[in-house]
């Protein structure tokens, strides 16, 4: 990553602690050489934090703590983004029904980031327009014309 990146993500990372974020492990860069960051997960993370409200493009994770499905549902949703979601659960009936009501372009249960050329990627929202892999990603190229010749 470039310097600019490093230093976004450490600033995410003090912004975390800041707002009263549990780090349990990593926040600090790795070695001396490079733009490496040390894994880092948040607990004790709040919807209304910087960490959990902006897309960090590094290795941070926050974990926020959920009562009700309709709560996962709506904390999902209420996001200007809507790339991929990702949904763990041993309930497929449940999974379901959430990746029928999650505003995200790819949804991925029980596991995370399968790509696979023939399916269309692309996201809801803020995160991208257009669909890219697959069939649908020619439709960019393609300008779809209707031609009516009278012959008789």
């Amino acid at each position: 990553i470039s310097k600019t990146q490093f230093e976004n993500i450490l600033g995410y990372i003090q912004s975390g602690k800041e707002a009263g974020a549990k780090l349990e492990c990593g926040g600090a860069s790795l070695g001396d050489k490079g733009y490496f960051i040390q894994p880092t997960i948040f607990t004790d993370v709040t919807d209304d934090m910087k960490i959990a409200r902006e897309e960090i493009f590094g290795p941070v994770m926050s974990i926020l703590k959920f009562d009700s499905y309709e709560e996962v549902i709506e904390r999902a949703n209420d996001t200007t983004y809507g790339l991929a979601a990702g949904v763990i659960t041993k309930d497929l009936t449940r999974a379901l029904t959430l990746i029928e009501q999650l505003e995200a372009g790819s949804v991925w249960v029980n596991q995370y980031a399968p790509l696979h050329f023939q399916a269309p990627m692309g996201g809801f929202k803020q995160s991208g327009q257009g669909r890219e892999l697959g069939r649908y990603s020619l439709d960019e190229y393609c300008e779809v014309k209707t031609v009516d010749i009278k012959l008789t």
